[in-house]
């Protein structure tokens, strides 16, 4: 049996890039998701993608571990589906991943690393 934790919600209109006093413009979400099993992954922390991007993520109270965490977890990302070595990638995080805060208004803490998929193109 496997165990999958997802959560949606919280909607957001309009926030600036990291929510800070629990004040945004909140709106109805309506989507549809599809959620895809991988057995043989094994993830820490959630990962996100899209058309163009790769995003890994990272929460912790401490904005600086958060950093970190997303920052080994796209990594590990890079590592696993480029076929090159962590130092490489990790020299690649540092000139083409972009970082962002996306919440300081509670203990946790998020930054989302945000990979652009072009970079391989």
């Amino acid at each position: 049996m496997f165990l999958a934790k997802i959560s949606c919600g919280d909607g957001h209109g309009a926030q600036g890039d990291g929510e800070v006093c629990l004040t945004a413009i909140e709106t109805a979400l309506q989507g549809g998701f599809r959620l895809i099993l991988s057995k043989d992954m094994s993830l820490k922390q959630p990962r996100a993608k899209t058309s163009t991007l790769m995003i890994s993520m990272g929460f912790d109270t401490s904005l600086d571990r958060a950093m970190e965490t997303a920052l080994r977890e796209m990594m590990d990302y890079i590592v696993e589906t480029r076929n090159i070595s962590c130092t490489d990638a990790y020299t690649l995080c540092s000139v083409g991943v972009d970082f962002h805060v996306s919440q300081t208004v509670n203990t946790s803490k998020g930054v989302p690393a945000l990979f652009s998929k072009a970079l391989f193109a």
